[in-house]
């Protein structure tokens, strides 16, 4: 089936809907630069989908089977690039829709990537340390002709650690009998891995939140945000955000949403969830419900969560002027055309969380060079790559009379496009 057509028949229903999300997306920004149904059709196959069985042992000895998978969707522009997960919901619709996603994320930001995802259908709490590391090892093997730093280069992602990444390197190593970190990124810095990796989406989100602030005319001193999703991305976003004065008025994990118009303390909410484990307890602020907190009054709102959070139903009742999308997918086509309407700035998914494998990309330059630049070099140069492409987004915005989301998707196409047509179709 011609996934540009229309999303997996077989999808679940959140992946088929987030999929559908994205190649709406697409077609609107394909129809505006007039793109051929031949380009589109090669813009919207996957190029390979892998599917491999993942036999293990249990420490007990009872041997269990899982699935594997790994798609890489675009090499135009490069080796594939994208994350592997770990979670009982992973299917090859979802992995084939992340990659898809992944492909345009590292041609907004002009990474020389092409996008690919990967994952293995289990619950990683549910595995002992041991038996983690031979599922790990396992699945590397099972994929091992296919990836490698000149061919696809996987990373952390749901239910993935930099652990698991050192144990899918050294399984390469031993298979090529060579030392080769750049196969994968987000490896313990020990082993090649970068400084600023852990802090670069969130440091993407902060870095393209304050710009557009300043475009919009208001001082980030005094500037009100709310950030749904306290994990890694929205917890890193929320302390630089705050750094740079702005008042954090809202934060939200899945354990409840917090809210204190005077402004909540991060380093505080940090330390408790460093200390229990969620939000749960924290007492600088108070408890509002989930879908509440996104409907409070701030200038700025970053979605950090899940997909699907702003919709037709919320849409009209968000108050922020600015929304920035740390999560894949947190606003609807629907919502997107209220908020446009009501004239709310959406800095869209696959360039505000661009960030990680922004970073990625210089862990995997460093790993190649073997040589490693300080934290502060590599923040500046994930600011650097941050801020151009943002301007060459606002110069499309403007250009084409879009929104940032639309131009963004063109922006991106239009990259692979150029690319795509330079170097053919071989026959």
């Amino acid at each position: 089936m011609d996934k540009g057509d229309s999303p997996p028949v077989n999808a679940l229903p959140h992946e088929l809907s987030v999929f559908g999300d994205a190649i709406a997306y697409f077609n609107e920004a394909a129809d505006m630069l007039d793109l051929d149904a031949g380009m589109r059709a090669l813009m919207t196959r996957p190029s390979r989908q892998i599917i491999v069985a993942v036999p293990f042992q249990r420490d007990n000895g009872q041997i269990e089977v899982l699935t594997g998978y790994r798609v890489q969707y675009n090499f135009m522009r490069g080796p594939a690039k994208g994350g592997v997960r770990f979670h009982p919901g992973v299917t090859l619709d979802e992995v084939t829709a992340l990659a898809f996603w992944m492909t345009w994320k590292c041609a907004v930001v002009d990474l020389p990537f092409g996008g690919a995802k990967g994952g293995v259908t289990v619950d990683p709490q549910s595995l002992s340390h041991s038996e983690l590391e031979r599922v790990t090892r396992r699945y590397t093997a099972e994929i091992i002709e296919v990836i490698g730093p000149e061919k696809d280069v996987p990373a952390p992602d749901v239910g993935t650690t930099p652990q698991i990444m050192a144990w899918m390197m050294d399984t390469y190593a031993m298979h090529t009998r060579r030392n080769v970190p750049g196969v994968v990124t987000g490896k313990p810095i020990e082993l090649g891995g970068s400084q600023g990796r852990v802090e670069a989406t969130g440091r993407g989100v902060s870095i393209v939140g304050i710009d557009q602030l300043a475009r919009m005319g208001i001082k980030s001193v005094g500037a009100r945000v709310i950030v749904q999703g306290f994990g890694n991305v929205g917890s890193i976003a929320a302390q630089l955000f705050a750094e740079h004065g702005c008042i954090v008025v809202g934060i939200s994990d899945v354990s409840g949403a917090y809210y204190n118009a005077k402004g909540l303390d991060i380093s505080s909410a940090l330390a408790h969830v460093h200390r229990t484990g969620s939000l749960a307890g924290f007492t600088g602020g108070d408890r509002v419900g989930q879908n509440e907190l996104l409907e409070m009054p701030c200038e700025v709102l970053v979605p950090a969560a899940l997909e699907k959070q702003i919709t037709a139903e919320n849409a009209s009742r968000i108050k922020a002027r600015l929304i920035v999308e740390g999560a894949n997918g947190p606003t609807t086509p629907e919502a997107d055309h209220i908020l446009n309407e009501a004239g709310v700035i959406i800095i869209p998914d696959i360039y505000a969380n661009a960030g990680g494998v922004t970073v990625s990309h210089l862990e995997w330059v460093q790993d190649r060079m073997g040589y490693f630049w300080p934290e502060a070099e590599v923040n500046q140069r994930l600011s650097d790559v941050m801020l151009k492409n943002y301007a060459h987004l606002q110069r499309v915005a403007t250009e084409m009379k879009c929104t940032l989301r639309t131009a963004a998707y063109v922006l991106a196409i239009g990259r692979v496009k150029r690319v795509a047509e330079m170097r053919g179709v071989y026959a």
